[in-house]
């Protein structure tokens, strides 16, 4: 792919990333915070801390100011790295139009990136975990990021080297076996983590975990259809002189 459109695709990744960006931030901010502030609230009740310590960040500007910059850094830098794995992807994965590979490549980052990772450390709201062990915690999920996507990625290599043999729907069906009992193996290698504190509830838990992943959805499926549509502009207006 020429340089310019490989650039032309990144800036339009990123504004892609952008404008999803902003209405995942709007998912957040409607389904997220009233359970982010119901786990404070019991970790507040709970905590054995009675001291008059100084917030350094209000609740307010945490919820407000500072998700937005959180979450619309995120839809940035994504977009970019999505838009990349789109310029590789175009064309290497069967006959697919812009928009078609877009939405493979969204599918396919939300469910690697996201979804596998999710399924074995799904995120927690405040007062949930042991602060001692939050950086174990934390390699643990970015260790479960990074097995998922290479194995994706060694899925789809995989599919295309059974592909002459097999055909395409027998490689594809083989690849994703390999893919299901490769992850299989790493959720029964890896530690599993359970520090919820007894009594807390169970309703902001399974409904803040809920809503995590109805931001990533948001994000992920908004990201595949516009960029998809800016992509197909794109490309198909330089494909007609052609």
């Amino acid at each position: 792919m020429h340089s310019v459109s490989v650039r032309a695709l990144l800036v339009r990744g990123m504004l892609a990333g952008l404008a999803t960006g902003v209405l995942a931030l709007l998912t957040a901010y409607l389904l997220g915070e009233s359970h982010v502030d119901a786990a404070i609230a019991f970790e507040e009740a709970h905590s054995h801390d009675h001291g008059d310590g100084v917030e350094l960040v209000s609740r307010t500007m945490q919820a407000t100011g500072g998700l937005a910059t959180g979450v619309l850094v995120y839809g940035v830098a994504l977009g970019g790295i999505a838009a990349l794995a789109f310029c590789v992807a175009l064309g290497r994965v069967g006959r697919f139009g812009p928009r078609a590979t877009a939405a493979l490549v969204s599918l396919g980052a939300f469910t690697a990136v996201f979804l596998v990772p999710f399924l074995k450390y799904p995120a927690n709201p405040p007062a949930v975990g042991d602060p001692d062990t939050l950086d174990q915690r934390t390699a643990l999920f970015f260790l479960m990021i990074a097995l998922s996507v290479l194995l994706t990625v060694g899925a789809v290599v995989l599919g295309r080297r059974l592909a002459p043999r097999l055909g395409n729907w027998y490689a594809t069906v083989a690849a994703g076996l390999a893919l299901v009992v490769a992850v299989g193996l790493a959720f029964a290698f890896l530690p599993a983590v359970d520090n919820v504190p007894e009594g807390f509830p169970a309703g902001v838990l399974w409904q803040f975990r809920l809503a995590a992943l109805a931001i990533q959805l948001v994000l992920w499926t908004g990201f595949g259809l516009l960029f998809g549509e800016l992509a197909e502009r794109l490309l198909g207006r330089r494909a007609v002189p052609a």
